[in-house]
């Protein structure tokens, strides 16, 4: 189970939306503006290799001639001499088709060139902070809403055909291990039927997704920083030598993303980004949406537009002196399949230990009603207790009601009446166990007002609870806010424990010191009373209440441990 403080991502905004509303929010998006389907980069653009051994052996006789005499002067072969004059050629056709990029002839990128650079830095860049919250944070989450969106079928079963619950009522023979056994029957079934076509649309996003990043996180800054003032151009010029590699790189980029995203990876990407930077504050969704889709558009035209304006596979083959070069596909998103899967095992995991610890805590409320004659568990206002519950989340929160209640319904009104002759009158063999008999006993008197106080510490009008009020509502950096807000939640779930710990040392305590006055095991640790024979009375009835009172301590200790194994 998540720690205090930890925000899960389908705990917050994608999660809370249901599939018909996410569906309603797909076609709402595909409403407001038509996503152009053009591809971005035109693999048929690319011109094909050069062959320059088959062009020369083409070549007409007179060109050949000309070339072996001028070899002759040259120490050049006529092959290699043939070769410059393609290469002369191709940086030719890129000045007059493309001008103001590239100058052949000094082989330097122009001003021209730094422009586009910068205006597909600020196309890239609007992608980066969604791509590196889905990718980066939680790709499992990622894939799975977006398979929400393009495998309705497929998530209805998971969520559904995948629930400890449901299954368990549906087949009450069936034992817990019998529960989890076809829960990971069943997952595995579901993953086995998603079909080849289901297969290919998710790839076709998991691939755009990647190179969309790739293409985000592109060190932009670091192609522009090769730029300097030239004095013959009158502006900025970079040797194309010094950014060669990274040239390749992009293309490669450019060339792998080939079709733009789809409207359901838009809108997966938006809510991934919106639940980020609206954690805790109200969003219009629509108006959100909107203004993402307007400028993602937007981004998507620019990246097309600078394919087709920067014949950049020409730049390079004359650059690079290489007419054969050929962009490369990049790899990437072949791993989606894997992280969905283990995504929903993990959330298979995670749901079948909820269901089990839900399962024993209904049991152990059942048992706790019986312990306090029926009067039902007083919970803390203030203190969170599981998802669904008001309050800043304290681990420890059961076990905290427990001791309310134990101290308000079982120690005011029984066992204090039986303790307190022992404290005023018990004289004790053992100066020790006196210590020990008192300290457990004060603990235990006081521990009403301590859990009181605590809750009122966490209240709005609370030390703690206004600060955490004041960290949900900062305008901040969401890492800043999220560690604030950890740390409070830690800070209360640690003084929980500490309290915690102090009552079950108590009831151990008085357990053993009880143990030794109703025994009377001389030599041994804890020893009897001198006078237990005069606050027994004649009757008996004192030492009976006594070994009364240590059973139920006994059993309240049993209980806070086994409450402890469920309170997380």
């Amino acid at each position: 189970m998540q720690a205090p403080g930890e925000i899960d991502t389908f705990d917050r905004l994608a999660s809370r939306l249901s599939m018909e509303e996410r569906q309603a929010l797909l076609a709402k998006l595909s409403s407001y503006a038509v996503l152009s389907k053009e591809v971005l980069f035109h693999e048929e653009e690319v011109p094909p290799k050069v062959d320059v051994e088959r062009q020369y052996k083409e070549a007409p006789w007179y060109t050949k001639l000309f070339l072996f005499i001028l070899s002759l002067f040259k120490g050049k072969p006529p092959t290699k001499l043939f070769e410059d004059r393609l290469i002369a050629s191709l940086g030719t056709m890129i000045e007059k088709k493309a001008p103001g990029l590239f100058d052949y002839r000094r082989n330097l990128l122009l001003s021209g060139f730094w422009d586009e650079i910068q205006s597909l830095k600020e196309a890239a860049r609007f992608f980066y902070e969604a791509l590196d919250i889905s990718l980066n944070r939680d790709r499992g989450a990622f894939f799975s809403f977006l398979a929400s969106l393009e495998l309705d079928f497929v998530h209805r079963r998971l969520l559904t055909d995948t629930d400890p619950e449901a299954i368990g009522e549906g087949n009450p023979q069936l034992t817990d291990t019998d529960i989890k056994n076809t829960i990971n029957r069943t997952l595995d079934s579901i993953f086995q039927n998603i079909n080849d076509d289901e297969r290919r649309i998710m790839y076709r996003n998991a691939r755009s997704l990647h190179c969309l990043k790739e293409l985000a996180s592109f060190l932009f800054d670091r192609l522009s920083s090769a730029f300097a003032q030239d004095a013959q151009t009158k502006g900025v010029t970079a040797p194309t030598y010094l950014v060669l590699d990274q040239l390749y790189a992009l293309n490669n980029v450019l060339f792998s993303l080939q079709d733009p995203p789809s409207m359901a990876l838009l809108e997966t990407l938006f809510i991934f980004m919106l639940q980020e930077r609206n954690l805790e504050s109200q969003i219009d969704l629509n108006t959100e949406l909107k203004t993402l889709l307007s400028r993602a558009e937007e981004s998507l035209g620019r990246i097309r537009q600078f394919n087709k304006r920067i014949p950049l596979t020409a730049i390079i083959r004359c650059a690079s002196r290489n007419l054969v070069y050929m962009p490369q596909s990049i790899t990437g998103g072949e791993d989606w399949f894997a992280v969905y899967r283990d995504y929903w095992k993990k959330q298979a995991d995670e749901r079948y230990s909820r269901y089990i610890h839900e399962k024993q805590r209904r049991e152990l409320v059942q048992e706790l009603q019986d312990f306090f004659k029926g009067n039902s568990i007083k919970n803390l206002q203030y203190a969170g207790d599981g998802p669904q519950k008001e309050g800043i989340p304290v681990r420890g929160a059961f076990s905290l009601a427990f001791l309310f209640t134990f101290y308000s319904v079982l120690f005011v009104e029984e066992i204090n009446r039986v303790l307190k002759p022992i404290l005023i009158d018990g004289e004790f063999y053992k100066k020790e166990n006196r210590t020990e008999f008192t300290e457990a006993y004060n603990e235990l008197l006081k521990l009403g007002d301590t859990i009181r106080s605590f809750d009122n510490k966490l209240s709005p009008t609370g030390d703690l609870g206004k600060l955490y009020d004041l960290a949900r509502q900062e305008i901040t950096a969401l890492s800043i806010k999220r560690r604030k807000i950890q740390t409070l939640e830690t800070e209360a779930s640690d003084e929980a424990a500490g309290i915690i710990d102090r009552a079950g040392k108590a009831l151990k305590s008085l357990v053993a010191v009880l143990g030794g006055i109703i025994k009377g095991e001389a030599g041994g640790r804890y020893d009897s009373l001198v006078n237990l024979g005069s606050l027994a009375g004649r009757n008996g009835a004192y030492l009976a209440a006594l070994k009364q009172v240590q059973e139920k301590l006994e059993r309240a200790l049993h209980l806070l441990t086994e409450i402890s194994k469920t309170d997380f």
